[in-house]
């Protein structure tokens, strides 16, 4: 309280009391939901053969609603009218976030290599610094400079590796699109809908969207057998990408703004890359650490910036 009654003498770009705290925790969340995500699309890859991509998106789904139902139903029941009030913003963010963005990512991995799939995720950071420049936020130059090294990495990681725009490179930049509506999105959640509230309700919202999409898969292309090896990549991606990341970006979000998680998110590629050589024996090389250089010196340039912060009305 003490530093908002304080902001009119205090340069808008200092950091408050706390705030470097803060950041720290936030981008520690951002890295996390980042390296889980990372798995995630290992995962894609290697259920393409056996599950289809709609029952893979539905079932992770299905178990991270029931992981997350135990500390977030009772809470989403209560505020209820909030949610009612701002379907407005419920309805988008879980079809964009939960919906779309995960089966976006399933379909692409029939088709396309895991490394392929985190390099072109890794626009999603340039649509977040759009949406949050358009929101009048200024980003500061430190940070854009991180943001344009890492992006030239990711430029030149896929230049160098991809010698055609496939079917599910196209899947893979929608996904990239609706990832970054989704964590613009947040920063204009409710203030009265916690996160755990509202990540149980995204993820209800969203399965039940998905539900059209699921019978028609069952329909035409019939279910998948339950085995360990289907099993437990679904289990991995309903509770450690869904319900533990989610949490952590949405949390991250909240602490650093979608620009400086966004920056943090570079760390994708490598991750995935690093996974998909170890995990799926997908070749790497020179060219590849090169662009993972350029794009951990990217991170680490924007994401060690100080927020700048909107003027104050009067």
């Amino acid at each position: 309280m003490a530093a908002a009654a304080d902001s009119r003498t205090r340069p808008t770009s200092t950091p408050a009391p706390g705030a470097t705290n803060g950041a720290a925790l936030g981008i520690l969340l951002a890295a996390l939901a980042t390296l889980v995500w990372s798995g995630s699309f290992v995962t894609s890859r290697a259920l393409a053969d056996s599950v289809p991509p709609v029952q893979h998106a539905f079932w992770r789904w299905v178990v991270a609603l029931a992981v997350v139902a135990p500390f977030g139903a009772r809470r989403a029941w209560r505020r209820r009218a909030v949610i009612r009030r701002h379907l407005g913003f419920v309805l988008p963010a879980s079809l964009l976030g939960v919906t779309a963005y995960n089966t976006f990512v399933n379909q692409a991995g029939l088709t396309t290599p895991a490394a392929n799939m985190g390099m072109i995720m890794a626009a999603s950071p340039v649509l977040m610094a759009v949406h949050e420049r358009v929101g009048g936020v200024r980003l500061g130059a430190r940070r854009v400079a991180g943001l344009l090294i890492a992006c030239a990495g990711v430029v030149l990681l896929v230049g160098g590796g991809a010698t055609a725009v496939g079917a599910g490179d196209l899947w893979m930049i929608a996904a990239a699109c609706c990832f970054g509506g989704y964590s613009a999105l947040l920063r204009h959640r409710p203030a009265g809908l916690d996160g755990v509230a509202f990540l149980f309700t995204a993820f209800l919202v969203g399965t039940v969207l998905l539900l059209p999409a699921q019978a028609l898969s069952l329909a035409v292309q019939g279910g998948f057998t339950p085995t360990p090896g289907t099993v437990g990549p679904l289990l991995y991606v309903g509770i450690a990408s869904s319900a533990v990341a989610f949490f952590a970006w949405n949390k991250a979000i909240a602490l650093i703004g979608p620009t400086r998680a966004g920056i943090v998110y570079y760390l994708q590629p490598v991750c995935v890359a690093l996974l998909s050589w170890a995990l799926l024996a997908e070749p790497t090389g020179w060219t590849q650490a090169l662009c993972m250089t350029l794009i951990l010196g990217g991170v680490m340039l924007g994401a060690g910036g100080a927020p700048v912060r909107r003027a104050p009305r009067r």
